[in-house]
């Protein structure tokens, strides 16, 4: 009799075991599926973000290109029309230049201005090959105009810091 029982206590003790075992199994599975449910919800998380950063820099990077390219037709647009306005500078040299022209010539700065164009000064200044296109060199006539702009025979441009069009200058030699 005491076999029996020892049989059933190990039997019960057993079945308790395989139960408990079976129980934790079942809470591994439910951790491992919560688990893995935070593992994708982290991914997804992860995607969004970075397709949102990706797409804000695509957008910053569409707006630049977009106002190079605004600013690029406004300077091939004021390209074509520097002759005339060097055209104007020379008459606006001579004394028989009128009013209304004068008028004409000083708005058309203006909005020469407006737009971010400026007219370099070069005359005196050292060389500067990323600036000024040498026509010539000349002798220098003192020894601290050598490597320096003598003379500017057609001005240069600049748009927004960058060069719409180099300076045609003459240049001291030592």
């Amino acid at each position: 009799m005491k076999r029996k029982r020892k049989k059933k206590k190990e039997e019960i003790i057993e079945e308790t075991i395989e139960e408990n075992i079976n129980e934790t199994e079942v809470v591994e599975e439910e951790l491992t599926k919560e688990e893995v449910l935070e593992n994708e919800l982290a991914e997804m998380k992860d995607k969004h973000l970075r397709l949102f950063a990706e797409f804000e820099n695509y957008r910053g990077r569409m707006n630049r290109q977009q106002l190079e390219t605004v600013q690029n037709c406004a300077s091939k647009t004021v390209l074509k029309f520097l002759p005339i306005i060097d055209d104007l500078d020379r008459a606006a040299q001579l004394e028989a230049f009128s009013e209304g022209v004068t008028l004409v010539h000083q708005k058309l700065k203006g909005i020469l201005d407006q737009l971010g164009i400026q007219q370099m000064e070069s005359t005196g200044v050292d060389f500067d090959p990323e600036l000024h296109e040498a026509i010539t060199e000349i002798p220098a006539p003192s020894k601290d105009l050598a490597g320096k702009v003598i003379d500017t025979v057609e001005p240069g441009y600049l748009h927004n810091e960058k060069v719409l069009r180099f300076a045609k200058v003459v240049v001291g030699k030592a």
